[in-house]
């Protein structure tokens, strides 16, 4: 479901989302607005869905988590028992950033964070004791070439 958003609202969005933290005063400011129209346009966006929770975003490498890795999932499982622990395991891990499901040959694809190769052996080892799965292919990130929250509006 698309919300419709003037010029005014978009502009909103973009300050929130360089910096959500900012006061009601600068992102009016910034926007050409007045305090009260800001705070009232927030409000209804967020009634809306359009503004989620908002978060601090943490450098992973600066708390030790070094390693990301890209893990693609297939599975012969197609049962909706199957799909309903798979991710009530995802869920429950903290190192899975992102998961997807795919179409085409690949059935899932996580993004998984951790501290190094032994710390995602864990975790490997983990996820396949408590669900089955097929075949699974880890790919090691070697460099982040770009990562943001950051949607174009």
């Amino acid at each position: 479901m698309s919300v419709r958003l003037d010029e005014i609202d978009r502009k909103i969005l973009v300050e929130l989302q360089d910096d959500a933290s900012q006061s009601l005063d600068e992102i009016a400011r910034r926007v050409g607005s007045s305090k009260t129209p800001v705070w009232n346009r927030i409000r209804k966006m967020k009634e809306a869905g359009v503004i989620g929770r908002q978060t601090a975003i943490l450098d992973p490498e600066a708390l030790g988590l070094e390693a990301c890795f890209f893990v693609l999932i297939r599975t012969s499982e197609h049962e909706a028992e199957w799909q309903r622990r798979f991710l009530a395991v995802l869920r429950a891990r903290p190192e899975v950033m992102e998961a997807h499901r795919l179409a085409g040959d690949i059935d899932y694809i996580l993004k998984v964070r951790v501290k190094n190769a032994r710390a995602y052996d864990t975790f490997y080892q983990a996820l396949i004791s408590e669900v089955r799965i097929f075949n699974v292919t880890a790919l090691l990130s070697m460099e982040e070439i770009k990562s943001t929250t950051i949607l174009p509006v």
